[in-house]
């Protein structure tokens, strides 16, 4: 994962507008779920450029961010800069040590939880920086999940014999928590209680300051690891006017799924509130 994200995260960052406009309905959800409204620490884990930081420090509480990408702290400290936001594994690192002060009250997430190579002994670790009856509330990917990890993608990946393996359910990864019968089992292997898993669907919105949304998906899709595979594999094969043909093959798959004018689909995933019972 530090190898895919030491790639990837500076796509993300890039991109940052596109996916907070985006994820706008799972935000609003995630930050509900948590009320950071009478948080004192929050700590966010996979805090990416730092959204949820953004929304903890505007409610009034001290917040922390760790990723495993150095890109993402950077960007994340400059968006949030009275944030606490360091660089390193929330599987083992010892988060109080690395930003001591009182136990956390909150812990957030927004996609960044799927990761973990051993998640139970992640999520115990995370634990073990919370206070008594800490609440950590996160979105995380249903297994079911398939247009944000492909949609745009159809055409290129058909060029290709082998095309590279879209996530899999289960394994490290986007889909690494694709069922509540396995995000329970991982929490409770970490010490949680109370634990909620509700499906939560939300409507993932490309158009952005009037444009249709395919531009906005299209450096998404292209951003993310398939679609960086899919480039490094293409673009020596075709050549430059060959890949920009491909590309805008993939441009007209995406206007093909316009709906109304601009480029939107419904994306599902898991919204999950829990306790440290101490």
């Amino acid at each position: 994962m530090r190898d895919v994200w030491s790639t990837g995260a500076d796509a993300w960052v890039r991109n940052e507008r596109i996916f907070d406009a985006v994820f706008t309905p799972f935000t609003a959800a995630l930050l509900a779920a948590a009320d950071l409204g009478s948080a004192r620490r929050v700590l966010d884990v996979g805090c990416g450029t730092g959204t949820l930081l953004a929304a903890a420090v505007a409610a009034g509480a001290d917040a922390v961010g760790i990723d495993i990408a150095p890109a993402m702290v950077d960007a994340a400290q400059t968006r949030v800069p009275s944030a606490t936001v360091f660089t390193a594994d929330a599987q083992t690192a010892d988060i109080l040590a690395a930003a001591p002060g009182e136990p956390f009250d909150r812990v957030v997430s927004r996609f960044g939880v799927m990761f973990f190579v051993e998640p139970d002994i992640a999520f115990g670790n995370i634990r073990r920086a919370t206070a008594t009856g800490a609440r950590m509330a996160f979105v995380c990917w249903r297994g079911e999940e398939t247009e944000m990890f492909s949609l745009g993608l159809s055409t290129l990946r058909a060029r290709l014999a082998d095309p590279p393996a879209l996530p899999v359910p289960g394994g490290p990864g986007p889909l690494g928590l694709p069922d509540a019968d396995r995000i329970r089992a991982v929490l409770a292997a970490g010490g949680w209680s109370d634990v909620s898993v509700e499906p939560f669907d939300g409507i993932c919105d490309y158009a952005i300051g009037g444009s249709d949304g395919v531009e906005e998906r299209l450096a998404v899709a292209l951003g993310g690891t398939t679609g960086r595979t899919l480039r490094a594999a293409l673009e020596p094969q075709l050549g430059g006017s060959g890949w920009e043909a491909a590309v805008a093959d993939a441009r007209r798959e995406l206007r093909e799924r316009r709906v109304d004018g601009t480029l939107r689909f419904v994306a599902h995933t898991w919204l999950v509130t829990a306790t440290n019972p101490g």
